[in-house]
Protein backbone atom coordinates (compact mmCIF):
# COMPACT_ATOMS: atom_id res chain seq x y z
CA UNK A 1 0.00 0.00 0.00
CA UNK A 2 1.27 3.64 -0.85
CA UNK A 3 1.90 5.37 2.52
CA UNK A 4 -0.55 7.78 1.48
CA UNK A 5 -3.37 6.21 0.90
CA UNK A 6 -2.50 4.75 4.41
CA UNK A 7 -2.23 8.27 6.13
CA UNK A 8 -6.13 9.08 5.06
CA UNK A 9 -6.92 5.72 7.03
CA UNK A 10 -5.54 7.94 10.24
CA UNK A 11 -9.03 8.56 11.85
CA UNK A 12 -10.53 4.76 11.17
CA UNK A 13 -7.57 3.14 12.82
CA UNK A 14 -7.91 5.40 15.80
CA UNK A 15 -11.67 4.43 16.11
CA UNK A 16 -12.01 0.63 14.72
CA UNK A 17 -12.81 -1.55 17.63
CA UNK A 18 -10.21 -3.87 18.80
CA UNK A 19 -10.00 -7.43 18.76
CA UNK A 20 -7.74 -7.41 22.31
CA UNK A 21 -6.93 -11.09 23.40
CA UNK A 22 -9.19 -12.71 20.57
CA UNK A 23 -6.14 -11.14 18.27
CA UNK A 24 -3.38 -12.29 20.39
CA UNK A 25 -4.79 -15.80 20.51
CA UNK A 26 -4.20 -16.00 16.66
CA UNK A 27 -0.13 -15.95 17.33
CA UNK A 28 -0.14 -17.30 21.07
CA UNK A 29 1.04 -20.80 21.90
CA UNK A 30 -1.05 -23.20 23.21
CA UNK A 31 0.54 -22.77 26.75
CA UNK A 32 0.51 -19.29 26.76
CA UNK A 33 -3.37 -18.98 26.23
CA UNK A 34 -4.09 -21.03 29.04
CA UNK A 35 -2.75 -18.24 31.08
CA UNK A 36 -4.09 -15.26 29.23
CA UNK A 37 -6.85 -14.34 30.91
CA UNK A 38 -5.10 -14.84 34.69
CA UNK A 39 -4.15 -11.52 36.57
CA UNK A 40 -0.44 -10.89 35.98
CA UNK A 41 2.37 -12.21 38.36
CA UNK A 42 1.46 -12.01 42.05
CA UNK A 43 4.25 -9.74 41.99
CA UNK A 44 3.38 -6.06 40.76
CA UNK A 45 4.00 -5.69 37.28
CA UNK A 46 6.87 -3.78 35.84
CA UNK A 47 5.26 -1.37 33.19
CA UNK A 48 6.52 -0.80 29.82
CA UNK A 49 5.70 0.94 26.20
CA UNK A 50 7.29 -0.14 22.64
CA UNK A 51 5.69 1.76 19.33
CA UNK A 52 4.62 0.07 15.98
CA UNK A 53 6.27 3.34 14.22
CA UNK A 54 4.62 2.69 10.31
CA UNK A 55 6.48 4.88 7.84
CA UNK A 56 6.86 5.39 4.28
CA UNK A 57 10.25 3.80 2.33
CA UNK A 58 12.78 5.23 -0.39
CA UNK A 59 9.52 3.81 -2.61
CA UNK A 60 6.26 4.85 -0.74
CA UNK A 61 5.23 1.82 0.43
CA UNK A 62 3.77 1.83 3.80
CA UNK A 63 6.06 -0.68 6.00
CA UNK A 64 7.02 -0.54 10.42
CA UNK A 65 10.00 -1.05 12.05
CA UNK A 66 11.34 -4.45 14.14
CA UNK A 67 14.22 -4.60 15.77
CA UNK A 68 16.58 -7.54 16.49
CA UNK A 69 18.35 -7.16 20.13
CA UNK A 70 21.44 -8.83 20.84
CA UNK A 71 22.87 -11.54 22.53
CA UNK A 72 23.37 -11.07 26.16
CA UNK A 73 22.53 -12.96 29.10
CA UNK A 74 18.81 -12.03 29.42
CA UNK A 75 15.56 -13.19 29.01
CA UNK A 76 14.67 -11.95 25.39
CA UNK A 77 18.12 -11.85 24.11
CA UNK A 78 18.58 -12.07 20.32
CA UNK A 79 15.17 -11.70 20.14
CA UNK A 80 12.86 -9.47 17.82
CA UNK A 81 10.84 -6.71 19.21
CA UNK A 82 9.14 -3.36 18.92
CA UNK A 83 11.27 -0.21 19.63
CA UNK A 84 10.38 0.34 23.51
CA UNK A 85 11.48 -0.39 26.72
CA UNK A 86 10.59 0.15 30.79
CA UNK A 87 8.89 3.13 31.99
CA UNK A 88 11.22 5.48 34.05
CA UNK A 89 10.03 8.17 36.41
CA UNK A 90 10.54 11.13 34.35
CA UNK A 91 7.80 9.94 32.06
CA UNK A 92 5.13 11.47 32.55
CA UNK A 93 3.02 8.56 30.81
CA UNK A 94 3.23 5.21 28.71
CA UNK A 95 3.08 6.88 25.58
CA UNK A 96 6.30 9.33 26.61
CA UNK A 97 7.83 5.95 27.64
CA UNK A 98 7.07 4.56 24.10
CA UNK A 99 8.57 7.96 22.25
CA UNK A 100 11.62 7.82 24.28
CA UNK A 101 12.29 4.53 23.46
CA UNK A 102 12.30 4.87 19.90
CA UNK A 103 14.05 7.78 19.82
CA UNK A 104 16.66 6.12 21.74
CA UNK A 105 17.13 2.66 19.96
CA UNK A 106 16.69 4.22 16.84
CA UNK A 107 16.80 7.36 16.53
CA UNK A 108 13.08 8.51 15.41
CA UNK A 109 12.81 12.18 17.36
CA UNK A 110 9.10 12.20 18.87
CA UNK A 111 8.19 15.46 16.67
CA UNK A 112 8.27 13.55 13.39
CA UNK A 113 5.86 11.08 15.23
CA UNK A 114 1.73 11.15 15.26
CA UNK A 115 0.97 8.77 17.68
CA UNK A 116 -2.43 6.91 16.96
CA UNK A 117 -3.51 5.10 19.59
CA UNK A 118 -3.12 2.71 22.06
CA UNK A 119 -3.84 -0.47 22.00
CA UNK A 120 -4.33 -3.78 24.27
CA UNK A 121 -1.52 -4.89 27.01
CA UNK A 122 0.30 -7.89 26.54
CA UNK A 123 1.51 -9.43 30.18
CA UNK A 124 5.06 -11.53 29.29
CA UNK A 125 5.25 -13.58 32.29
CA UNK A 126 9.47 -14.17 32.20
CA UNK A 127 10.05 -11.12 32.86
CA UNK A 128 7.47 -10.05 34.65
CA UNK A 129 6.77 -6.88 32.00
CA UNK A 130 3.24 -5.78 31.34
CA UNK A 131 3.59 -3.97 27.87
CA UNK A 132 1.23 -1.07 26.52
CA UNK A 133 1.43 -0.67 22.81
CA UNK A 134 1.00 2.23 20.38
CA UNK A 135 0.49 2.84 16.94
CA UNK A 136 2.62 5.88 15.47
CA UNK A 137 3.16 6.96 11.58
CA UNK A 138 5.70 9.39 10.23
CA UNK A 139 4.86 11.40 7.05
CA UNK A 140 8.08 10.88 5.60
CA UNK A 141 10.70 8.40 5.62
CA UNK A 142 12.75 8.10 9.10
CA UNK A 143 16.54 8.19 9.01
CA UNK A 144 17.35 5.59 11.62
CA UNK A 145 20.19 5.55 14.12
CA UNK A 146 20.37 2.70 15.77
CA UNK A 147 21.86 2.18 19.59
CA UNK A 148 24.02 -0.34 21.33
CA UNK A 149 20.49 -2.17 22.21
CA UNK A 150 19.74 -2.67 18.24
CA UNK A 151 21.80 -5.44 16.46
CA UNK A 152 19.89 -4.87 13.64
CA UNK A 153 17.08 -3.10 11.90
CA UNK A 154 13.95 -5.10 10.34
CA UNK A 155 11.59 -3.35 7.92
CA UNK A 156 8.72 -4.64 7.27
CA UNK A 157 6.22 -3.58 4.37
CA UNK A 158 2.41 -3.47 4.78
CA UNK A 159 2.07 -6.16 2.39
CA UNK A 160 4.20 -8.73 4.23
CA UNK A 161 2.17 -7.75 6.92
CA UNK A 162 -1.22 -9.09 5.41
CA UNK A 163 0.34 -12.02 4.00
CA UNK A 164 -0.85 -15.29 5.51
CA UNK A 165 1.91 -17.40 4.05
CA UNK A 166 4.51 -15.89 6.36
CA UNK A 167 2.75 -17.42 9.44
CA UNK A 168 4.54 -20.68 10.35
CA UNK A 169 4.84 -22.79 13.40
CA UNK A 170 7.96 -24.18 14.96
CA UNK A 171 8.39 -26.54 18.18
CA UNK A 172 10.78 -24.15 20.53
CA UNK A 173 11.51 -24.76 24.51
CA UNK A 174 9.56 -21.77 26.14
CA UNK A 175 8.68 -19.95 29.38
CA UNK A 176 5.88 -22.48 29.35
CA UNK A 177 6.93 -25.68 28.48
CA UNK A 178 9.85 -27.72 26.97
CA UNK A 179 8.27 -28.34 23.64
CA UNK A 180 5.78 -25.98 22.62
CA UNK A 181 4.09 -25.13 19.36
CA UNK A 182 5.13 -21.69 18.63
CA UNK A 183 3.04 -20.02 16.01
CA UNK A 184 5.80 -17.43 14.52
CA UNK A 185 5.74 -14.63 11.70
CA UNK A 186 9.13 -14.83 8.97
CA UNK A 187 10.14 -11.98 8.23
CA UNK A 188 13.27 -11.01 6.54
CA UNK A 189 14.43 -14.41 7.39
CA UNK A 190 13.76 -13.68 11.02
CA UNK A 191 11.24 -15.54 13.43
CA UNK A 192 9.07 -12.88 15.01
CA UNK A 193 7.34 -15.28 17.81
CA UNK A 194 6.06 -14.27 21.51
CA UNK A 195 4.11 -10.77 22.90
CA UNK A 196 5.80 -9.65 19.70
CA UNK A 197 3.50 -11.39 17.46
CA UNK A 198 0.70 -11.48 19.45
CA UNK A 199 0.78 -7.21 18.91
CA UNK A 200 1.47 -7.68 15.28
CA UNK A 201 -1.76 -10.26 15.41
CA UNK A 202 -3.87 -6.93 16.87
CA UNK A 203 -2.27 -4.97 14.47
CA UNK A 204 -2.87 -6.95 11.63
CA UNK A 205 -6.65 -7.62 12.22
CA UNK A 206 -7.10 -4.07 12.79
CA UNK A 207 -5.79 -3.24 9.41
CA UNK A 208 -8.09 -6.03 7.67
CA UNK A 209 -11.03 -4.27 9.60
CA UNK A 210 -10.46 -1.06 8.17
Amino acid sequence: MLHQNFLNLSNSIKKTVLGGEMDHYKMAPDERKKTLKKEPNSKQPKKAAVLALFYPNLIGETCFALTLRPVYKGTHSAQVSFPGGKQEPNDSNLSETALRETFEEIGINKSEIKLLREITDVYIPPSNFLVTPFIGITENPPVFKQNHEVHQMIEVTLTELLDDSLIHVNTKKTFYAEKASIPYYYFSNHMVWGATAMIISEIKELIKRL
